[in-house]
């Protein structure tokens, strides 16, 4: 088989006596609700990302300049909501850091709850999203994508940072034997570039044939089963589970 398409399986299909046993493909799950909840915001909510913080910094250098379309306010609402996410990811990672499947049970469940919310003022505003509707639906947003970021970056699963792709992308060329270095990883980083790229497509499409909040109803969708999942992995006691500077 070669190496790209064993890297990828191994990334879907991972080892659970591993050092992140479920978490790569936990993390690709993420990546497609990145997708999903980012097509919602930068296509409904006003040209912001509510997962991508580096684009809304540029949209508001944008803004600032008077160009059309974009809002500082909304992108100012989206990096507060976001580091407050972040904020609240980090505590409840870090109270649960002696197991890291509680870590995920936990976080997964304060990231639905927020997502969860925003579906539901999505579903009763109807759309066109404007004034309090469309600010509260960024900040609920941003505050569970900052959740989730925080979370993955307690995990730090290699290559899945469910956001970040510039980086991730760089190192498939700057890593690859092309470039002497010591190996690209391609299969797996290119799984996560498509993770993200199908769940913005996805998003896209069922907004633009759909019902506007279509997209959240999915994210919630996969939120629901990945909670289920982590509360299984709650229980567990395989190697991958203990704290990074133990395993």
């Amino acid at each position: 088989m070669p190496l790209v398409l064993r890297e990828a399986r191994d990334t879907l299909v991972p080892d659970m006596g591993g050092p992140h046993g479920p978490l790569p493909p936990v993390m690709l799950v993420l990546t497609v609700l990145t997708g999903l909840v980012d097509a919602f915001s930068y296509l409904l909510l006003g040209h912001v990302f509510v997962a991508n913080m580096t684009g809304n910094v540029v949209f508001m250098g944008f803004a600032l300049t008077g160009a059309a379309g974009f809002s500082t306010l909304a992108a100012t609402v989206a990096l507060a909501s976001f580091g407050a996410g972040a904020l609240a990811g980090g505590i409840t990672a870090h109270r649960a850091r002696a197991h890291r499947g509680r870590q995920l049970h936990h976080t997964l469940l304060v990231e639905t709850a927020f997502v969860t919310a925003a579906m539901i003022v999505a579903l009763v505003s109807g759309g066109p999203y404007a004034g309090g509707a469309r600010f509260t639906l960024i900040v609920l947003l941003g505050l569970g994508l900052g959740v989730q970021n925080a979370a993955v970056r307690v995990f730090g699963v290699p290559d899945l940072t469910t956001t970040v792709l510039t980086r991730t992308l760089t190192a498939t060329v700057a890593d690859s034997r092309l470039a002497q270095g010591p190996g690209s990883r391609a299969g797996r980083r290119l799984l996560s570039a498509g993770a993200l790229l199908a769940g913005a497509f996805i998003g896209a499409l069922l907004l633009l044939n759909g019902h506007p909040a279509l997209p959240l109803v999915l994210a919630v969708a996969l939120l629901a089963v990945l909670c289920t999942a982590a509360t299984l992995l709650a229980r567990s006691d395989a190697p991958w589970t203990r704290p990074r500077d133990e395993a």
